[in-house]
């Protein structure tokens, strides 16, 4: 999402049905004060500090409204905002300004909050070999810009959606009969290409995973002394991953297990937005 082609390919379609839910026929309030053409200008100004993330999306939504829209950014994806700093100023039609205003903080308000909240956890990795990542946990429709929010924030993107990868889960195991045949069942059908994960309960399941040949195991919900004993018995035969009720409350403990990655869906599903604000809104 770091260009615009990125951004037209994944991205346009969704941004533009997302104002047309908020402006199904006509926004009525804008019209009523400004139906005519006049230029604008208005600030984006942070109200708490955090790292900010979808300037972007921020940017195209104007444009979609109005190409003629301009957006001077101050700031970089990444970069971290304090409380009152001016992040940047629209310029253009001034009903453009008031439409998509919303829309596009809501966008900017959620990624930077993914952003803030990931980088957070993604600081208890920094001694560790273990890689944070992010789940399908998701808001509908809101994947492509939650996911790049967690890499803007520090953390890593697990499997984008399920075509892009073998995780057999619980109810993959109880549909196939047993983890030997779902991973055999796996094997023959996917591409050589595709790495097969499993996600285990208990050490019985450790041991008929690595059996069975999987690439990964993933560690599910497991006590912290259980979690070492699967390692043991995984013995680099198995890249590990560590699932489950994940947040920056209970994750340093989990880094000293020693697994390979450890995925969190409060990444994209708890954190808070970041409050932003598009303010002294003016005519020139």
């Amino acid at each position: 999402m770091n260009n615009s082609i990125t951004m037209t390919l994944n991205a346009d379609e969704l941004i533009l049905s997302a104002l047309r839910e908020d402006i199904s026929s006509e926004d009525v309030s804008t019209n009523a004060v400004m139906p005519y053409y006049q230029e604008g200008t208005v600030n984006l100004i942070a109200k708490q500090s955090g790292i900010i993330c979808g300037l972007y999306v921020f940017r195209r939504v104007f444009e979609l409204l109005d190409r003629n829209t301009r957006v001077e950014f101050y700031f970089k994806d990444g970069d971290r905002v304090e409380n009152k700093d001016l992040i940047a100023t629209v310029t253009g039609d001034i009903r453009v300004l008031l439409s998509g205003e919303r829309t596009a903080l809501n966008y900017l308000q959620r990624m930077s909050g993914i952003a803030t909240y990931t980088s957070e956890v993604a600081e208890l990795f920094k001694n560790s070999k273990t890689k944070l990542v992010d789940t399908r946990k998701t808001t509908p429709n809101m994947r492509v810009f939650e996911k790049y929010a967690v890499k803007v924030g520090g953390g890593h993107n697990h499997r984008y959606n399920l075509s892009d990868g073998v995780l057999l889960k619980d109810n993959h195991i109880g549909a196939a009969g047993s983890i030997s045949k779902a991973v055999t069942m796996a094997k023959a059908y996917a591409p050589f290409v595709r790495k097969i994960e499993v996600e285990v309960e208990n050490l019985d399941m450790v041991r008929e995973a690595v059996e069975a040949g999987a690439d990964i195991i993933m560690l599910d919900n497991m006590p912290i002394d259980m979690m070492k004993e699967a390692i043991l018995i995984i013995d680099g035969r198995a890249e590990t991953e560590c699932s489950g009720n994940v947040t920056k409350e209970n994750v340093a403990a989990l880094t000293e297990i020693g697994v390979d990655y450890i995925s969190s869906g409060a990444l994209t599903h708890s954190a808070p937005i970041l409050d932003l604000s598009l303010k002294n809104l003016h005519a020139i």
